[in-house]
């Protein structure tokens, strides 16, 4: 402070000088919380150590998106096959000549004969001769080649020919078994080994099988598995109550290379439901309308966290939980960044109704909910008087406001599992079951392309064909 501002006070009366403190007591505070605020801010983003930069389109982001064209053509071709009929000649036409299996692969014979070898006219069949079809097996590490062996039988008296029927395939006159197949489609999906470094696993394990035929399988398995994934999301909205959530991955617009971000929707059974199956759905944008075409006409209790998008099912007749974790979460960060005493306070309260949750966990429906109403219920209303004591008591905009307005403004859905024994404490199921997708989210920014055909209710490929990856158990 100069000599002429303490002139300039000294001319002041002792009204004025109130007046010049109020005043300036108003915009230190305004001034602290904002300076409260952004350190809060900053804080966090030490704590997550900032956002990874986003890749370039290098050359192996390149290769996946080619691995993507691939299995959506195949997929395609697959679909106007079961539309459109084509006769066996032409068939036969279509199927590509390839180079028979390696020698060296050790061989297993799996010999098919026919139930009788005698003729309907009472002769005894003759053995004359025998088709051999190999197929590719792997075990890791290890190829084997299955040769099935349908041996033909004839009748000398009336010429009668029989041989046992060729045994189903996933790919019809394709080489891989289906222990083969599986083992491509958890590796690329669950292990997030893109198709060309699996090509070079194999290689290393004595057969080289190209890029562009491992994406011609997954796009053929994708097809077959549609009826699958049918019979998932069916049965997962015969559930009363539900978890949604959703998680960002950026897309590739077909013919730029740029991206933009996309998201996968998860919708899943609880954790306390002996039915566990997660449905992931892909869409465009994070808009509500993708829950609402998801979900029809279904009218459960659905649990989920504070995004808008949710908001117009709520409206339209589904019944809102809360999730208890987010609104511990931004306490848990103003005690970790700041060592807050309101934090830590509310921490606790937080803390005995997980006690109660870890007590109940494998309980029953009926039995769970009375234990929530006698020991939860009692914590959960002290919580509440609380919060509501100590917002007056912090300014407005604070992050220490913000996390008490998060409660009270949705203190009815949080609460909501008090009286239901379905329904879970907070979302942190569906959290568990989108957690994996972050490993391998750089290979899925590329590897999810949608094309127009998406908008128009088809979709291609393993992602692409059906619209959702499913998980059978969530555990």
């Amino acid at each position: 402070m100069n000599a002429s501002t303490i002139a300039d006070l000294d001319q002041l009366d002792p009204e004025q000088l109130r007046e010049l403190a109020l005043r300036l007591h108003t915009e230190i505070q305004h001034k602290q919380v904002l300076i409260d605020k952004l350190t809060h801010e900053m804080a966090i983003l030490k704590r997550h150590k900032f956002a990874a930069a986003s890749e370039a389109y290098t050359g192996e982001r390149q290769r996946v998106l080619f691995e993507s064209i691939e299995t959506d053509l195949v997929a395609l071709t697959a679909e106007i096959d079961a539309l459109v009929p084509i006769n066996a000649v032409e068939r036969e036409k279509r199927q590509p000549k390839r180079a028979p299996l390696p020698s060296g692969l050790p061989r297993k014979d799996i010999v098919h004969e026919p139930e009788t070898t005698v003729c309907h006219c009472g002769c005894q069949l003759q053995r004359i001769g025998e088709d051999v079809a190999e197929k590719l097996d792997y075990q890791p590490g290890v190829f084997t080649v299955e040769r099935h062996i349908r041996g033909k039988w004839v009748c000398q008296q009336c010429e009668t020919l029989i041989q046992a029927p060729v045994a189903p395939h996933i790919i019809d006159k394709g080489i891989p078994t289906s222990g083969l197949l599986a083992q491509v489609l958890v590796a690329k999906y669950a292990d997030h080994l893109p198709l060309y470094r699996q090509s070079g696993i194999f290689e290393r394990a004595g057969l080289a099988i190209s890029d562009s035929t491992l994406a011609q399988w997954v796009g053929a398995c994708g097809v077959q598995l549609q009826p699958l994934v049918n019979a998932m999301q069916d049965e997962l909205l015969a559930q009363p109550v539900l978890h949604a959530d959703e998680t960002p991955v950026s897309m590739l617009k077909p013919g730029n290379g740029k991206t933009h971000r996309a998201y996968l929707w998860s919708y899943c059974s609880t954790g306390m439901n002996p039915m566990k199956a997660v449905v992931f759905d892909f869409a465009e944008s994070r808009s509500g309308r993708h829950a609402e075409q998801f979900l029809g006409s279904w009218r459960g209790t659905l649990v989920c966290d504070d995004f808008s998008g949710y908001k117009a099912l709520f409206g339209a007749g589904i019944t809102e939980a809360g999730c208890m974790a987010h609104a511990r979460r931004k306490f848990h960060e103003l005690w970790a960044n700041h060592s807050s005493q309101i934090a830590e306070d509310a921490l606790k309260l937080f803390g005995a109704l997980y006690d109660v949750e870890r007590q109940v966990q494998n309980l029953d429906d009926d039995n769970r909910r009375i234990i929530r109403q006698q020991q939860a219920r009692p914590v959960a209303d002290t919580l509440h008087a609380w919060l509501l004591a100590q917002r007056p008591r912090v300014p407005d905009g604070s992050a220490t406001a913000k996390a008490i307005d998060y409660s009270l403004k949705r203190w009815r859905a949080l609460t909501h599992y008090l009286d239901d024994g379905r329904i879970p404490i907070d979302n942190n199921w569906v959290e568990n079951q989108i957690r994996p997708i972050a490993v391998g989210r750089g290979y899925v920014e590329s590897e999810i392309m949608r094309s127009s055909r998406r908008r128009r209710g088809r979709s291609l490929g393993m992602c692409r064909r059906s619209r959702f990856v499913v998980g059978l158990d969530c555990t």
